[in-house]
């Protein structure tokens, strides 16, 4: 079952089955990017959740993440920050591992993208198992910014994600259960 805010721009979004993996369905996001109406309401529906809220930066999630922290940290008048895989930021970094169903892998972020006095919306396009985003919370953490909240286009429910985020608010345009 579909819900959501966003759950009229299911249709625009591909499902691709067996993909990475047999069994696997993956939601391919390009196409709603593609679709000038649904990526203008996409981009309408994250802005009316956080606007007003006092939104300093906007850290967005390699590589997907990128482009809806891009469009709504412009729309907000705030900063974007990006956590990116190993060795691909210019500049010192911290870093957090976090484990995968095959193994593990880490995630950093600059030393000076957020901190202490900077509110923070954590972004990226699909919640599953939550161990990015999770490792992204301590990242933010650790610089002593607050987390504001924790945004994705896609929730599989199913995948119990946000068990690992803890207390933040969590805002999912379309759920998946």
């Amino acid at each position: 079952m579909i819900i959501g805010p966003g759950q009229d721009l299911v249709n625009k979004i591909r499902i691709v089955p067996d993909f990475p993996k047999e069994g696997i369905e993956f939601f391919d996001i390009t196409t709603l990017w593609n679709d000038g109406e649904g990526f203008k309401k996409l981009n309408d529906l994250f802005y009316e959740k956080y606007k007003g809220m006092g939104i300093t930066k906007i850290v967005g999630i390699e590589a997907r993440g990128f482009l809806s922290a891009a469009v709504l940290a412009d729309r907000l008048g705030c900063g974007v920050s990006l956590v990116r895989k190993p060795g691909k930021l210019p500049y010192e970094t911290i870093s957090e591992s976090y484990e995968l169903e095959y193994g593990s892998n880490e995630i950093h972020l600059h030393k000076d993208a957020v901190g202490k006095g900077d509110k923070v919306l954590l972004m990226d396009d699909l919640l599953a198992t939550g161990g990015t985003m999770a490792a992204t919370v301590k990242l933010v953490e650790k610089l002593g910014a607050s987390i504001a909240g924790i945004a994705f286009i896609v929730e599989l429910d199913f995948l119990n994600g946000r068990a690992k985020l803890g207390e933040h608010e969590i805002f999912s345009l379309i759920r998946k259960s």
